[in-house]
């Protein structure tokens, strides 16, 4: 699986402390059956995280993996805030792109409210090239009670990022049912840990796939759709989502 959510950079918010968390989170990653992972910081008033910054933290962070002979790809990234988008020059925006790609840019999703100028800034993202992936929409109470207001930006080409501990449950009922029902309407795209902490419970997104109960689509929002972002290809065709039997991710 490959994991596009994470704040495993150490010291950079509110993710891993030090390094050695750091490692340890690429450690429980690869124990889930993670082959490659973004870092995501936070890019928000609360932790203005620059490009300089996180690059300069992947590359430290590359070398603390290498030493420690911890084989987990590491790839750069940002998770920008809905309302950082327009504070961010267009070549920052694109350094932090997803998996290095410029292409594409993690959004942070608020928790709390519909932003009423959702729509306005994705497309604006969209028209300097960019693709909005939007981060964890199942955890917003309004989104979780109506989760078809996301149809119109899935249809004008946001993907939608489902937290993995919201689809098998470890934040609650809410969180679980908005983010299966996301993805039978077909509004969701890729499933990534948000990873904080180490711990595979706190990465867990082999669980997560599993809660999907359909093998193929699991692996179309685990594998397929985030390789495609990596190595900036055409998306692959959404599998119809029928549950199955399962085998264990990365076991």
């Amino acid at each position: 699986m490959i994991d596009l959510h994470s704040h495993i950079l150490p010291g950079l918010d509110d993710g891993a402390r030090t390094a050695e968390e750091s490692v340890d989170i690429a450690r429980a990653a690869l124990e889930d059956g993670i082959t490659a992972i973004s870092a995501t910081p936070h890019v928000r008033e609360d932790y203005p995280t620059t490009p300089e910054t996180m690059e300069l933290a992947v590359a430290r962070l590359r070398a603390a993996l290498a030493d420690a002979e911890v084989q987990l790809t590491l790839y750069t990234g940002g998770e920008v805030a809905l309302d950082w988008l327009g504070r961010l020059e267009r070549d920052d925006l694109k350094r932090f792109g997803l998996a290095g790609n410029p292409g594409y840019l993690l959004v942070e999703f608020p928790y709390f409210g519909w932003p009423l100028d959702l729509a306005e800034q994705l497309f604006k993202l969209q028209l300097v090239g960019i693709t909005p992936v939007l981060a964890h929409p199942e955890r917003n109470a309004d989104v979780q009670e109506a989760p078809e207001r996301l149809e119109r930006i899935v249809e004008t080409g946001t993907l939608v990022q489902l937290t993995a501990a919201s689809l098998d449950g470890r934040l609650g009922r809410q969180p679980r049912d908005t983010g299966l029902k996301l993805i039978e309407l077909g509004f969701a795209h890729l499933i990534a840990s948000d990873a904080h902490h180490p711990g595979i419970r706190t990465v867990g997104m082999a669980a997560a796939a599993e809660a999907v109960g359909d093998e193929t689509l699991a692996g179309w929002l685990t594998e397929d759709v985030p390789r495609a972002i990596v190595e900036d290809r055409r998306l692959p065709e959404r599998p119809e989502y029928r549950k199955r039997g399962w085998r264990r991710f990365g076991r």
